[in-house]
């Protein structure tokens, strides 16, 4: 029985929803989101809060009404105050440069490589490997940061690659001299 998904989402003063035909959008200061909501769902809408409504006996309908709800919270705080991820790039000649939605990462193979940036998530380049990634999507976010860090994954061996700020790698020792 999941207790979150029966608790109410309140909306706050700048937060606006509507439900029209199980798709509901989500304004805010920060932009508009949109979730299909499932059949099996059915949300009661108020002018402070949403309710998500599901047989919560059920274990299959319990799991559906928490992620619903789960969902739901994630966009409400997206178009209030929006979601951030910082990555870093740790390397020498490691460069990141942005213009516009183009992202050029210069990760030491023989061409820059090019990622244009999907059009809800902001970029802003610190320095040259510090890149501050911000939208009101949370799931597009974490994609965008995966396909970056995906040009150079982070290695155990000398500590290289795209990180999240913050984050710590576990290095190995690598090869040792013959034995005797």
């Amino acid at each position: 029985m999941s207790r979150m998904g029966k608790l109410p989402l309140t909306l706050g003063s700048k937060v606006k929803a509507e439900l029209k035909e199980q798709v509901l959008t989500v304004k805010g200061p920060n932009g508009e989101l949109t979730y299909k909501v499932p059949e099996c769902i059915k949300l009661v809408l108020d002018a402070e809060q949403i309710k998500v409504d599901v047989d919560f006996s059920d274990s299959e309908m319990s799991m559906q009404g928490g992620t619903a709800r789960s969902l739901i919270r994630n966009m409400i705080e997206g178009v209030t105050e929006g979601y951030k991820k910082q990555l870093e790039l740790v390397g020498v000649g490691y460069r990141a440069q942005l213009g516009g939605q183009k992202l050029t990462l210069s990760l030491g193979f023989s061409h820059p490589v090019v990622y244009m940036l999907p059009g809800p998530v902001k970029g802003q380049v610190d320095g040259t490997t510090k890149i501050t990634l911000t939208s009101p999507d949370k799931q597009v976010l974490g994609q965008v940061c995966a396909e970056i860090r995906k040009f150079r994954p982070p290695e155990p061996y000398k500590g290289k690659g795209i990180l999240f700020a913050g984050e710590q790698i576990r290095r190995k020792a690598g090869k040792t001299g013959k034995g005797k």
